[in-house]
């Protein structure tokens, strides 16, 4: 079962660079996300989800694909690769995978003007290498599906100084 945490930073940038902290962790195996989500909340209070995957490209290319394909056996490629993208499209976005976006969208709601959030489903990770990569970043914990140890653990961590950021 995948474990969830949700960050809060009071930059609206950080949260993103933390992600790409993240994204690199998991190219060297350290770390596997099933989703990771930045939540920025602007200066007029508005939030903006980021998403690591667009599902509507995605959809499209898919369906594209599928429609070229279905389009070739009636001998009307174009038309079955248009239909196809399109309905792979609409289909992307309405599929919701990972975490509810309504429910990132009400907890980032919550926050201060020009603070952003990270929202981060785990799989499995190595901890003590994923902690000292993300050390000295700063951020609270909001909510997580840790245990109280591991969550005052992980807020411990966040909390150290590390010189190579400052």
């Amino acid at each position: 079962m995948p474990t969830f945490i949700a960050i809060e930073y009071d930059d609206p940038h950080k949260a993103q660079e933390v992600r790409l902290t993240l994204v690199k962790l998991q190219r060297e195996y350290l770390i596997d996300m099933e989703d990771a989500v930045v939540a920025v909340k602007d200066a007029e209070g508005k939030v903006k989800l980021h998403q690591a995957v667009n599902l509507t490209a995605a959809g499209a290319v898919s369906g594209g694909f599928w429609g070229s394909l279905i389009g070739l056996l009636f001998l009307n490629p174009l038309l079955g690769a248009a239909v196809g993208a399109s309905a792979g499209a609409v289909s992307g976005a309405l599929t919701d995978v990972g975490i509810n976006d309504k429910f990132m969208k009400e907890l980032a709601d919550g926050l201060q003007p020009n603070t952003s959030v990270l929202f981060v489903l785990v799989r499995k990770s190595t901890p003590g290498k994923v902690l000292d990569e993300i050390k000295g970043y700063g951020g609270t914990v909001l909510q997580t599906s840790l245990s109280h140890d591991d969550e005052d653990k992980l807020q411990a961590v966040l909390n150290e100084i590390d010189e190579t950021r400052s």
